[in-house]
């Protein structure tokens, strides 16, 4: 059950990917209805980095402003409150998990899969309008953040899982080791985030292999399954796009676009992918992995700590880079602090031997950047100087230097340094290996706990929340609806003469009576209704911020599914039908004990009737009787 996952145990270890203080703020002033554009602006100029890519975005071809667009309040005002909300999430999640953690996530095909998405559902929507484009860009966007999340929070044991799965397997695998998959968690995180409820049903919907329903949530649905499709098109080779470009046709048919028009808007859409990637810095150069078969074979990883040695005296530079290769070492050498820093961004060497007099970014400005930087703050950092005075050694060992060694250079004291060096980084190693493997066992703990728990307050036949669950769970959302003074209805579900389909057909029949019964329910509630089985033929749905009419509507939605699609492969002497009770209040006036008491009073008066039926009781007399 996806809805005993703890998000707080993601939220706790910190590693979640998450807005920035900015963005967050910036997310939910936009949610206020009485939000001002002057508010907007100032949380935009509070951020510098965001700022400088909003008047990058309003100057851009994306954009296409007319004149040239020299300050915030102007971008932000031609924008509007949604795209700059956009703007704000998408820059600060895609800032926050630049840091590759998870063997074998590919991080840049992520993210331009996921702006091709983005591109791709605001084009639709564009086109059949079902919700505003600018809103549906940020939802294609992070449609797939669970994968991210997944990536972020367990790297190591999602690695396994992404090398050892394929497609749908992957699903299973990530509810077998997390109970959970990215998709569940997706909605998670979203729903965390504030995304309206509309959004979460139609993303939801669209992760099924097929979308029911003529209503606004399944056309949104089916745009964003589309739109996926058009994502992946984006990142596929020619020939990969060959074999894709049926599957498009068949499924533009059903968004006003033809054969003849698809070329068009799917280049329309690549053009704006390619657009926004630059805005954004997101690479639209990526392609799809080829397949493990056809994969190239990658080079062998050199033994030997990686180094690297930087000064402006080439002569030297080139003498110990030829001795310490010769003793063992993997050496790179850079010239000056800038383009050493860029070395280090990129390779991560382990330890780093750096001269201190040095233009135009000196060894001393070089270990104070690397300190101060999450990628430095635990790199072996060796001093070369020419001086042993007190004063200048404690400002270089102040900067962050771990040791030193005088000019002109002994290799012996040097390779000894070095040594030393290699010893605490090996001890380093050790430690992060011991944290990764105390983080799995922990992960690997909590998800069993999961399961064991799921399986405590889960049907075994059905699948669905069982008594224990549903109690529970109906104190928590009665005490919701007393706290935020809301709706609470819960409706008491009972298949009538179920007694007679064991007794005459067996209790193999029954149980799949059950099973399609308990489908039909799960199918025919919102997404935020919990459907639960009591035990034997009785169901409970709770319906939280729903008064009693509406349940009584959503009653009348699930009697009528169960009647007209009966279960196949069993031969019922009488049509399987469903006999239903709805009790509501508003701001838990009523205890849930007392409205499971009128449901089921309500469901007594439908069964001693001609069942096959609704009704709604009120507080003392029955509203409303089929």
């Amino acid at each position: 059950m996806t809805s005993e996952f703890n998000l707080n145990e993601l939220k706790a270890a910190d590693r979640l990917p998450s807005p920035s203080g900015v963005a967050l703020a910036i997310m939910r002033l936009v949610q206020e209805s009485d939000a001002t554009l002057q508010q907007l602006v100032q949380l935009v100029k509070a951020d510098p980095a965001l700022s400088g890519r909003i008047l990058r975005f309003a100057n851009s071809a994306a954009f296409g402003a007319r004149r040239p667009i020299a300050d915030v309040q102007t971008a932000v005002m031609m924008m509007g409150m949604q795209a700059v909300r956009n703007f704000a999430l998408s820059l600060s999640l895609m800032n926050n998990s630049n840091q590759v953690l998870c063997p074998g996530f590919d991080y840049p095909a992520y993210w331009s899969r996921s702006l091709a998405v983005s591109v791709s559902i605001a084009a639709i929507t564009a086109r059949e309008l079902t919700v505003v484009p600018e809103e549906s860009f940020t939802l294609g966007l992070l449609s797939d953040i669970g994968s991210l999340a997944l990536a972020t929070a367990w790297s190591d044991i999602y690695g396994e899982c992404l090398g050892s799965a394929t497609g749908a397997s992957l699903l299973a695998l990530e509810r077998e080791h997390f109970s959970i998959d990215h998709n569940a968690l997706t909605l998670l995180l979203l729903a965390d985030w504030g995304f309206p409820a509309v959004f979460l049903e139609a993303l939801k919907q669209s992760f099924g292999l097929k979308v029911e329903g003529l209503d606004r949530t399944a056309r949104f649905a089916k745009q964003l399954a589309f739109a996926r499709l058009l994502g992946g098109y984006c990142l596929a080779d020619d020939a990969q796009r060959e074999m894709l470009l049926p599957g498009l046709i068949k499924e533009a048919a059903g968004h006003a676009l033809d054969e003849a028009s698809l070329p068009g808007f799917i280049n329309e859409v690549i053009g704006l992918w390619h657009d926004w990637g630059k805005v954004c810095d997101i690479k639209t150069d990526v392609r799809q992995p080829l397949p493990e078969a056809e994969a190239p074979v990658q080079p062998p990883v050199l033994s030997g700590l990686g180094l690297l040695l930087v000064d402006d005296d080439i002569m030297l530079l080139a003498r110990l880079s030829k001795q310490l290769t010769a003793a063992g070492y993997q050496v790179a050498a850079c010239r000056d602090g800038e383009s050493a820093l860029k070395h280090i961004v990129e390779h991560r060497p382990q330890l780093v031997i750096t001269d201190w007099r040095m233009k135009p970014l000196d060894g001393l400005a070089l270990c104070k950047t690397l300190r101060a930087s999450v990628f430095g703050k635990n790199m072996y950092l060796i001093m070369l100087t020419s001086t042993e005075e007190e004063d200048a050694l404690v400002e270089a060992f102040e900067a962050g230097i771990d040791d030193y060694v005088t000019k002109p250079i002994s290799l012996r004291v040097l390779l000894a340094r070095i040594r030393a060096g290699q010893r605490i980084i090996m001890l380093q190693q050790e430690l992060e290996k011991e944290s990764r493997d105390i983080q799995r066992y922990t992960a690997e703990l909590a998800a069993a706990n999961r399961r064991l728990k799921s399986m405590a307050n889960t049907d075994v036949l059905t699948g669905l929340p069982n008594r224990r669950y549903a109690l529970n769970r109906l104190e928590q959302e009665s005490a919701t609806a007393l706290r935020n003074n809301q709706a609470l209805s819960v409706l008491m579900l009972d298949l009538d003469y179920f007694k007679s389909v064991n007794d005459t057909l067996g209790h193999d029949a029954g149980d799949k009576v059950l099973v399609h019964a308990a489908k039909m329910m799960r199918n025919t509630a919102r997404s935020n209704d919990i459907v639960c089985r009591l035990g034997g033929e009785e169901f409970l749905i709770i319906a939280p911020n729903t008064d009693g009419t509406t349940a009584l509507s959503l009653a009348e939605r699930i009697r009528r599914c169960i009647e007209e699609n009966q279960p196949q492969g069993v031969a019922l002497t009488r049509p399987m039908t469903v006999s239903i009770g709805v009790a509501g209040s508003v701001g838990g006036k009523a205890g849930w004990e007392e409205l499971v008491k009128w449901a089921d009073d309500a469901l007594y008066r439908v069964k001693q009737g001609k069942r096959n039926g609704v009704e709604l009781a009120g507080d003392v007399e029955v509203c409303h009787k089929r």
